[in-house]
């Protein structure tokens, strides 16, 4: 029973990250690695969703966006989170397979603080997610599975 309530309460304290990717296998890779890590997932398919979240509830840790999402860009939303007081503080990770080198000035120019290029390592995301955490408006970093097990 213990371990069914610790189980319940990691779940409940575990950072939330938003994840907006249409690419299925993406979304399945990188919410293993982000969950292993000690991250809740919330997954967004597409642009939309992502937006309608964000509406609805801005408790996010941080937020990792693809930049070519159907119906509203990761660029877009980027955008219209520095328009909302309670969406700025939520730092943005983009990513994306596009090796065009004004796009990631775009990104970062809408608000993104790393850049993560497509294909990618579950060590290149868990090393840019731990960046990313830290620049979050809480200032906590989330130690990982493996520094909490020991």
């Amino acid at each position: 029973m213990s371990d069914v309530i610790t189980s319940a309460r990691t779940a409940r304290d575990a950072s939330r990250v938003l994840v907006a990717e249409d690419d299925a296998v993406t979304m399945r890779l990188v919410t293993a690695i982000l969950e292993k890590e000690g991250f809740a997932v919330v997954p967004a398919c597409d642009g939309r969703e992502a937006y309608r979240i964000l509406h609805a509830d801005s408790a996010f840790e941080a937020a990792i966006f693809d930049m070519n999402l159907p119906h509203l860009r990761g660029l877009d939303l980027m955008s219209h989170m520095r328009t909302e007081k309670r969406l700025m503080r939520i730092p943005v990770m983009m990513m994306t397979a596009e090796t065009d080198l004004r796009l990631r000035q775009e990104g970062f120019a809408a608000g993104a603080i790393l850049f993560l290029p497509k294909p990618f390592t579950p060590l290149q995301l868990q090393t840019t997610m731990r960046m990313l955490v830290s620049m979050s408006g809480s200032g906590r970093a989330r130690p990982t599975v493996a520094a909490r097990a020991a």
